[in-house]
C-alpha cells in the first residue's frame, strides 16, 4: 500500500547583516561595554500546506522581499540606536524581526539568530 505524502511543509530563508553594538552584562562585562561588532546570521522559517496549484507554502520571492524590507534596518548600524530593539541581545534581536516580517508573512514560525564567532545562538518560536 503506498502512503500519500504530507502536505504541510516548513520553508526557510537564511540572511545576514553586520552591525555593532554595547552591552551591559555582570559576565564578561568588560568588552561587552565598548562598541564591537558582530556577523549575524539569521533563518526565519514559515509552515504550511502546499497549494496544490503552486506546489508551494509560499513563494520564496515574498520572503526575500520582506527581508530586503528590513536588512537595512540592522546591516552596518550601531544596534543601540534602532528604535524598538532595546539592547541588543540575541533574543531582543529575535523579537525584532518576528515583529518586522510577521505582518507581510503570516505563515511564520521561527526567527534563529546566531553569530558564528562566537558560537552562540537564540531560535523564537
Amino acid at each position: 500500500m503506498m502512503r500519500t505524502a504530507p502536505t504541510r511543509c516548513e520553508i526557510s530563508q537564511k540572511f545576514y547583516f553586520d552591525a555593532a553594538h554595547t552591552l551591559r552584562r555582570e559576565i564578561e562585562a568588560e568588552g561587552s561595554r565598548r562598541i564591537h561588532g558582530h556577523t549575524y546570521q539569521c533563518e526565519v522559517s514559515l509552515s504550511g500546506t502546499i497549494d496544490p496549484v503552486t506546489g508551494m507554502v509560499v513563494d520564496l520571492g515574498l520572503v526575500r522581499g520582506a527581508i530586503e524590507q528590513l536588512r537595512p534596518r540592522l546591516d552596518h548600524h550601531l544596534l543601540d540606536d534602532v528604535e524598538g530593539l532595546g539592547p541588543a541581545t540575541l533574543e531582543n534581536l529575535a523579537r525584532f524581526i518576528w515583529r518586522a516580517i510577521a505582518e507581510s508573512l503570516p505563515g511564520l514560525v521561527q526567527v534563529r539568530i546566531w553569530r558564528d564567532g562566537v558560537g552562540d545562538s537564540c531560535t523564537l518560536r
